[in-house]
């Protein structure tokens, strides 16, 4: 089933909490809804589950109108941050609920049961009752009850929130797997962008109520909308340096530390801009001083980070700059040093509305696209 959302608005009171989300989801497809705390995410859910009714907007399950249709009636397997597990039954049995609504006989309920509590580790807990289960085995078991019954559409509200740091990495490769097993249609909520990168077919970043961008993972992470996109994905965060770019007979650059740094001719049209020079860390890279684009700097601090080394620097104007490499790479640890920007994959920003500038291409006939 496709999932088509049009000009959603929801408010409470004075509060404005979506504000015109229009989304499209194929079938079989899974969609990242990925954004801060507050933006709007677990309404939109619970929009789409019948839950609660939008202001204004249309929701349609693969092109039906599913307005006055009731949640158990939309064919939609849901797992909420707040678990919603039947207090008076156990793990088993809050599984089992979808698949007994569905009248299959006992082998196929304890067969479908024990495979997922198998795959998201919670077959010891089988017997205990919600108050007995951790915050984590509750949203494993509220997963596994969503997925039980194969809905044609999942919403999943970050359910991996409360799993520890090693079970979660092995579900960011369980997971997908499981998901495109089942061929459902997904919404998945995180605040998480690893999880966002692992999961989604297409990712949308919303905020504030608003869809700011959507777009594959790679999109999202090369090319961010704005300056508070690119901040959310990247571990360690994104280096913002202000600058102004300039024009010479050599091409487009800025100014670092009194150095050059060459951006592509594509940029002529944002020259005398102040902008926001956006570098990932991974793009700083420690070079020898007789480098021809060598920027001084001054390295503050190493530490390790997953499997990174990051270096935090200070330019000659005290501005911070993080540099990442692999482990067990070298590089100085502290002191003066010199980098060099890979400027290829700089990101540029207008500094007073922090949108993306993009460059402009040229087209086969010369002109500019």
């Amino acid at each position: 089933m496709s999932l088509e959302l049009t000009d959603l608005s929801k408010s409470f009171k004075e509060d404005k909490v979506l504000d015109g989300v229009s989304l499209h989801v194929p079938e079989g497809k899974t969609l990242v809804l990925f954004g801060p705390s507050g933006a709007g995410k677990t309404v939109l859910l619970r929009l789409i589950a019948g839950v609660i009714e939008p202001d204004n907007g249309q929701i349609k399950i693969s092109g039906v109108d599913v307005d006055g249709v009731e949640p158990e009636d939309r064919n939609i397997g849901m797992a909420f941050q707040n678990f919603a597990l039947f207090p008076h039954m156990d793990a088993h049995a809050n599984i089992a609920a979808p698949l007994t609504a569905q009248r299959q006989d006992k082998s196929a309920i304890q067969s479908g049961v024990q495979t997922l509590a198998k795959l998201l580790k919670i077959d010891h807990v089988l017997g205990h009752k919600p108050k007995e289960l951790s915050n984590g085995q509750k949203q494993r078991t509220a997963l596994a009850r969503a997925l039980a019954g194969k809905p044609k559409i999942l919403l999943l509200d970050d359910p991996l929130r409360n799993v520890d740091a090693k079970l979660r990495f092995e579900m960011r490769l369980e997971l997908p797997r499981l998901l495109s097993d089942q061929n459902a249609t997904v919404i998945y909520v995180t605040q998480d962008y690893k999880e966002a990168m692992a999961f989604g077919d297409e990712i949308a970043v919303i905020n504030d109520g608003i869809v700011q961008q959507i777009g594959i993972p790679e999109q999202i992470y090369l090319t961010p909308a704005n300056v508070d996109i690119a901040r959310l994905f990247g571990d360690p965060v994104i280096n913002f340096l202000d600058v102004r770019l300039q024009k010479d007979a050599a091409g487009v650059f800025a100014l670092i530390s009194a150095k050059r740094v060459d951006l592509d001719a594509s940029y002529s049209h944002a020259v005398g801009k102040d902008c926001t020079l956006g570098i990932r860390p991974e793009s700083v890279l420690f070079v020898s001083q007789d480098h021809e684009s060598a920027v001084p700097v001054t390295v503050e601090a190493e530490t390790p980070l997953n499997e990174k080394t990051v270096n935090l620097c200070l330019t000659a104007r005290g501005r911070e700059i993080m540099a990442s490499r692999p482990s067990g790479t070298d590089g100085p640890e502290n002191g003066p040093a010199f980098v060099t920007i890979e400027a290829a994959n700089a990101l540029i920003f207008d500094k007073e509305t922090g949108a993306l500038i993009e460059p402009y291409k040229t087209t086969a006939k010369g002109k500019v696209a």
